[in-house]
């Protein structure tokens, strides 16, 4: 989950066995936390969306390697969608409405595949099970009302996913909160897992991260104190420990190498 590969973490953990219960009860889930935690990244891997994005985009002449996108999409049922800042509700509803026949025409190859397709009174669009908004709170009162009367429709389960403070935000929409059966906060890299981190991070640069060693103790605290768990931050701080350590030609990670790459960021969690 992170820029050397995706980790699957507690956290992911409990983000998939929310999304499986608000697609399987057919209802409304909120997902909010602070930026640059994981939220988005496990979304998209929810979805299969770093299998299927490029090939729902761009949308050419078929690859041999597309079988295993449409059978990841028919495992999933979802699609993922941001809005961008200024798009109005028609261009949301348009742009949803052309991703998901995308989405379900790949899941129908898959379903044809292995014979079990949906036969010729069946809408294909009853393939797509959940909607995974992204950056919420760009959604206006009208497209948040769009979205609740697709969900009464179609009976298609939605997730939210926002800020902390979004749950709160979306109460003002009594017809649409009333709607909401879960609400997940998706919290920050537990000490654990952020040496499991942290770990990948030593070994990219050529080194052993030993927690028993004083240093490697020191910079673990460093990094912890400077990115409280955030995934975004590590990412960050990392690309500038490598750089202070090569224009340095140093070899050990120390807790000065950090406090060095934390003085070129700008650091900051909204």
């Amino acid at each position: 989950m992170t820029g050397q590969g995706f980790i699957a973490t507690k956290e992911h953990r409990r983000f998939v066995e929310f999304a499986d219960a608000v697609r399987r009860q057919h209802t409304i889930g909120i997902c909010y936390g602070q930026a640059g935690i994981g939220k988005t990244l496990s979304a998209r891997r929810y979805a299969n969306w770093h299998k299927a994005q490029k090939l729902l985009e761009e949308w050419g002449p078929r690859e041999d390697s597309d079988p295993q996108v449409y059978a990841a999409l028919s495992r999933s049922r979802t699609v993922f969608y941001t809005p961008a800042v200024l798009t109005t509700p028609k261009q949301i509803h348009g742009e949803i409405e052309h991703i998901s026949s995308r989405v379900s025409i790949c899941v129908d190859q898959h379903l044809a595949k292995i014979h079990k397709g949906p036969g010729p009174h069946t809408r294909i669009s009853k393939h797509v099970e959940l909607l995974i908004i992204d950056e919420s709170e760009r959604l206006s009162a009208t497209a948040l009302e769009l979205l609740r009367d697709r969900y009464d429709r179609d009976n298609v389960a939605l997730i939210l996913i926002g800020m902390p403070g979004i749950e709160k935000w979306f109460s003002r929409y009594p017809q649409l909160y009333s709607r909401v059966g879960f609400a997940h906060e998706y919290r920050p890299l537990e000490q654990e897992e952020l040496h499991f981190v942290l770990q990948r991070r030593w070994h990219k640069l050529g080194q052993v991260l030993d927690p028993e060693d004083f240093t490697d103790a020191q910079a673990i605290a460093a990094v912890a104190r400077i990115t409280r768990g955030n995934f975004r931050l590590i990412d960050r701080l990392f690309t500038q420990v490598e750089r202070v350590m090569k224009i340095n030609e140093l070899n050990t990670i120390t807790d000065d190498v950090i406090e060095a790459a934390r003085s070129t960021l700008v650091i900051g969690i909204s």
